[in-house]
């Protein structure tokens, strides 16, 4: 396991480097390959901003959190749900796993860790650090946060599925890291974590934490690394979709006549590998990416007050992208796909440029697209589709006419 230094200088706010340091030299050396940890650098803003211990009292005190987004453990050992959540009725429905603010209080105050599951769902500054990071890995991400008391311990010796970067963001807390699957036999390593300190740690990496003399609360965000055999796998499926020689059954008998069913099989293979070998690898990349494009959570702040007030768009209104907002522009014979995160748009081909334009540009003006879209009324509708799809927000103040209509549409 390697233990790296504070980088001197400003640290880039990318969350890859926030959680790695330098990210090249990371990539080469330890992704999925070594346990690593890293000292906090000098003038980071460590983790506060995607959680403090006020952030917890909140969730837990005054948001009817409910199981399974939170749990308890001590020792190793998860506590029965009922022992701190409680039922209650929202309209006419029963609703229970309620958090009971004044059990969870007591319970932690006697050991036990909170565990906040599935933050990067409900909490808007880790869905945003989680998207960040989503998009430079092209890996699915988790997050939960673990809360540990002074003194205590949550789970004991053990290793996730999954690689694993740990964020320590307020209080200290010691850690015993074992060797990675793919690292040499090495001792544990025993080292006390603080603030803004981070640890990375490949698939399959034994390891256990506990709390030193105040409180600690940790980040841990799981990555999902698909591996080639995903892909491979998926082009099988895709090249073999249609054939039917593999859709016939085994011949009864097949146990005890093994060279002619050796040879059957061998014929099945043959086809399937003139059809794997017939694929385009790009196109087989592209079906992948444009997947994950199109399945990650849309982070659409502020949608719900403009559809509340709607604003009136002129072509000097000006326009920007939603922050950690996806916009991948692909062109697929006579279709115009647009991938926006958790969805995609299908628009006439020759919108291509303008829409390359909005993704290329933080802010603009509506007038921009004129060169790319010359009808202003077409300009219009764009915009405010795009504005309706979560991707732009307009920075205008609402108009009293609350009815206005949309101009005609000769896009849609």
């Amino acid at each position: 396991m390697t233990i790296v230094g504070p980088i001197q200088g400003p640290a880039t706010g990318s969350a890859l480097a926030r959680c790695a340091g330098e990210v090249d030299a990371f990539l080469a050396s330890d992704w999925g390959a070594r346990a690593r940890m890293r000292r906090r650098d000098a003038g980071s803003r460590g983790f506060g901003d995607l959680l403090m211990l006020d952030d917890v009292d909140r969730f837990l005190t005054t948001t009817a959190l409910r199981t399974p987004f939170f749990r308890l453990v001590q020792s190793g050992e998860h506590i029965p749900e009922s022992a701190y959540t409680r039922s209650g009725r929202a309209g006419s429905r029963d609703v229970s796993g309620i958090a009971d603010p004044a059990a969870v209080a007591s319970l932690f105050e006697g050991g036990a860790t909170i565990v906040l599951q599935g933050v990067h769902r409900w909490s808007e500054p880790v869905t945003r650090f989680c998207r960040d990071l989503e998009l430079q890995l092209g890996h699915a991400c988790q997050v939960n946060a673990y809360v540990t008391p002074a003194g205590a311990q949550g789970l004991d010796l053990h290793h996730d599925p999954h690689d694993v970067f740990v964020l320590q963001a307020f209080g200290r807390k010691r850690w015993q890291v074992h060797a990675a699957p793919m690292e040499a036999e090495r001792p544990p390593l025993d080292v006390e974590v603080e603030s803004g300190d981070t640890i990375y740690m490949p698939r399959g990496t034994p390891h256990a934490a506990s709390a030193q003399d105040t409180v600690s609360g940790h980040l841990t965000v799981g990555v999902h690394v698909a591996t080639w055999r995903d892909v491979v796998r998926e082009a099988f499926n895709a090249a073999t979709q249609a054939d039917e020689m593999l859709d016939a059954r085994l011949p009864a008998g097949w146990l005890t006549n093994d060279e002619a069913v050796a040879e059957e099989l061998a014929a099945r293979l043959r086809s399937a590998t003139d059809r794997m070998a017939s694929l385009d690898p790009r196109q087989t990349l592209e079906r992948r990416s444009d997947r994950f494009l199109s399945r990650r959570a849309q982070l659409a702040r502020g949608s719900i007050v403009e559809r509340a007030a709607p604003r009136e768009l002129h072509d000097d209104t000006v326009v920007r992208r939603r922050a950690g907002s996806v916009c991948e522009v692909r062109v697929q014979a006579d279709e115009l796909t647009i991938l926006l995160g958790d969805r995609r748009l299908t628009m006439p081909t020759w919108l291509e440029p303008a829409l390359l334009h909005v993704a290329a540009s933080e802010e603009l003006q509506v007038a921009d697209l004129a060169d790319m879209v010359p009808d202003p009324a077409s300009r219009i509708v764009l915009v405010r589709r795009l504005i309706r799809e979560g991707l732009l927000t307009a920075a205008l103040a609402p108009v009293s006419d609350m009815g206005s209509d949309d101009p005609p549409s000769v896009i849609e």
